[in-house]
């Protein structure tokens, strides 16, 4: 037996918890990431500098609770969710600060530990400072908002029941088809209470990650609709990077010759310039994918979960008789769009299909509007738009002038959309756009855990205006840890994604733009703020380039590379620049009635495409 608080055996605890698959073994709680006030600065906070010097469990201060969320997100989706980070928080805000992350995190399906600090177990001092009180029940507290947003969720109440919340985290962390945000809140008494553990609660313990195998009755059904398909589409979702199914992916395109397209999670699922890669699908996909999808008459959904946007809000895939085989881990997304589910694993379940389809294949039939579609791509990159740089010349260059192992970081806005249509992915993990939850300040947090868990890497996180006001304080995490990250603060002046949906909804911009309020008209509607984004990230430790022309931006992409220090680079960009179409639509309800002339036609329109909405999309005669 071993005497510690429950804090030092939490600690410990984690520190040998290990992940497998395919023969590799790794920590799979590597680190973690804490701000400390009163409920943890005694409990965890104290736990971890006793393993400081040994660097058991490495703590990193963050400087935002959701935003340490977000870097923990990176760190395990850029290792394929084999690793999770932890996270503390102190009492009360702290605490609730991290929820955000945990929507983000679970929406993602992406593990990680959260340990919130809570109210008094014994309830000696209650109410204490920034608790809830509730004439409900006194065992409420505001942690109890993390359980619909959780995988798991457990609170401590008593020493012996850390055992076993612990080991249900571990399992919740390490379930391939349904992980997420992991919480085990800890009331701040309870975790410097001491108590006596067994060791072995200390002992090594290797978590193994399963590759289920499909079920040959399945694959057999699968690979019948597959057969009979005239005009099959493959959609690549984030499960074949998570599975790490890539290779199997392409050796499945190519014995079949099925064209493949990728939601934002699965972008480099294949690379774009594969003969059968067609690009992003869905809303802001490419209208190569679209003419696909839209005559598809069989559809192999593999890890996709069929967002709104895969499915252009349910009006992608128009062919009468379309059918849905899903490939996929979670039962879940097996069994959306009345689908024939094929429940495996990802890299395991392409394999048995492509040796059970063996001399099957389909003609290239769309290789000329490939070609066609990325003249307009080279276009979009080359504008020469005058006299602001248009968003697309940035990402272009910014495609053009990185390496392949570069990564992209970005979550949310118009470049999301941008970069899904236009991003010419040339490596698996090149690509890392958050939109499951598109979450406005994600960029730089997350970039800061995709820096931590591939630091041979260059990471580019691409922020706008509005996202960088929201979050920017992990760049003085990675100030403070020497961890190297490239910024590009796209500057034009409000919601340049969110103006152009509210102008297409017949709403005209109407507070979406960053200005003065004009005295006579009593509209957001003045000259533009005085907001110096640049003069901001330099006071948080950055060095800064600021440029304004596309060259300029080019040459500040190789100094910032070259760098061995956090670098932001700032230029300003047209918001009004034109951007290629993707000949699809995302379902954003429009007033039923108005007095506005642009909000009448625009109800128009809508009703228009809601006519090709369908309610089910696929069938099933099996």
């Amino acid at each position: 037996m071993t005497r510690l608080t429950v804090a030092q055996a939490l600690v410990r605890f984690l520190a040998n918890q290990y992940s497998e698959r395919d023969g590799v073994e790794q920590r799979l709680i590597p680190g973690c990431f804490g701000i400390f006030g009163h409920g943890n600065v005694a409990g965890v906070g104290q736990a971890l500098l006793e393993v400081a010097p040994t660097g058991e469990l490495p703590y990193h201060l963050a400087r935002n609770e959701q935003g340490m969320v977000h870097a923990g997100v990176g760190y395990s989706r850029m290792r394929n969710r084999l690793q999770a980070m932890a996270c503390t928080a102190s009492i009360g805000p702290g605490s609730t600060n991290m929820l955000t992350g945990a929507a983000l995190a679970t929406t993602n399906r992406i593990p990680v530990l959260l340990l919130p600090s809570d109210i008094f177990a014994t309830r000696a001092a209650s109410p204490v400072l920034q608790e809830l009180e509730t004439p409900t029940g006194y065992d409420v507290s505001v942690n109890d908002a993390f359980r619909p947003l959780s995988v798991f969720f457990d609170r401590v109440w008593r020493p012996e029941q850390l055992p076993s919340a612990l080991l249900g985290a571990m399992r919740a962390l390490t379930d391939p088809a349904q992980t997420g945000a992991v919480t085990i809140a800890l009331p701040q008494d309870v975790q410097a209470e001491a108590h006596d553990w067994p060791d072995a609660l200390f002992a090594k313990r290797v978590w193994h990650i399963p590759r289920p195998l499909p079920e040959k009755a399945a694959l057999a059904r699968a690979v019948a609709v597959i057969r009979s398909a005239n005009a099959p589409l493959l959609v690549a979702g984030g499960g074949v990077h998570y599975s790490e199914a890539t290779e199997a992916l392409r050796r499945f395109t190519d014995a079949t010759g099925i064209p493949v397209a990728d939601t934002q999670a699965g972008k480099g699922a294949v690379l774009w310039d594969h003969p059968h890669a067609v690009g992003g699908i869905g809303s802001t996909g490419s209208p190569v994918a679209n003419a696909l999808a839209r005559d598809a008459d069989v559809v192999v959904g593999v890890g996709t979960r069929y967002s709104d946007f895969t499915t252009a809000s349910r009006t992608a895939f128009q062919h009468p008789h379309v059918r849905f085989v899903n490939l996929n881990i979670a039962s879940l997304d097996a069994a959306k769009h009345a689908g024939e589910m094929l429940v495996a694993d990802a890299r395991e379940g392409l394999d048995a299909l492509t040796d059970a389809l063996a001399g099957h294949h389909v003609t290239n039939t769309w290789a000329t509007h490939a070609a066609d579609w990325n003249r307009t791509v080279d276009q979009a990159f080359h504008l020469d738009h005058q006299p602001l740089p248009a968003q697309t010349e940035v990402l272009g260059a910014l495609n053009e002038e990185t390496d392949a192992r570069d990564v992209v970081v970005q979550a949310a806005g118009s470049m999301p959309g941008d970069l899904q249509m236009l991003w010419r992915a040339r490596d698996a993990k090149q690509y890392h756009v958050e939109y499951a939850y598109s979450c406005m300040g994600y960029e730089i947090a997350g970039a800061l855990g995709i820096k931590m868990a591939a630091p041979d890497r260059e990471v580019f996180a691409l922020v706008g205006d509005g996202s960088y006001l929201m979050m920017a304080q992990e760049i003085v995490t990675a100030v403070s840890e020497g961890i190297k990250l490239n910024l590009v603060i796209v500057q034009n002046h409000g919601f340049a994604s969110i103006g152009a949906l509210s102008e297409s909804l017949g709403s005209q911009r109407f507070g979406t733009n960053y200005r003065y309020r004009d005295t006579g008209s009593g509209m957001l509607d003045g000259a533009k703020l005085p907001i110096d984004l640049a003069a901001n990230a330099e006071s948080l430790g950055a060095h800064v380039i600021r440029v304004g022309t596309i060259d300029e931006f080019r040459a500040a992409i190789a100094a910032s590379r070259a760098s061995d220090r956090t670098t932001a680079i700032h230029i300003e960009t047209d918001p009004l620049a034109p951007v290629p179409s993707s000949e699809s639509w995302w379902d954003v309800p429009v007033s039923e009635v108005a007095a506005l002339d642009s909000t009448q036609q625009a109800r128009k329109t809508y009703e228009a495409h809601k006519a090709d909405q369908r309610p089910l999309i696929g069938r099933n005669d099996s």
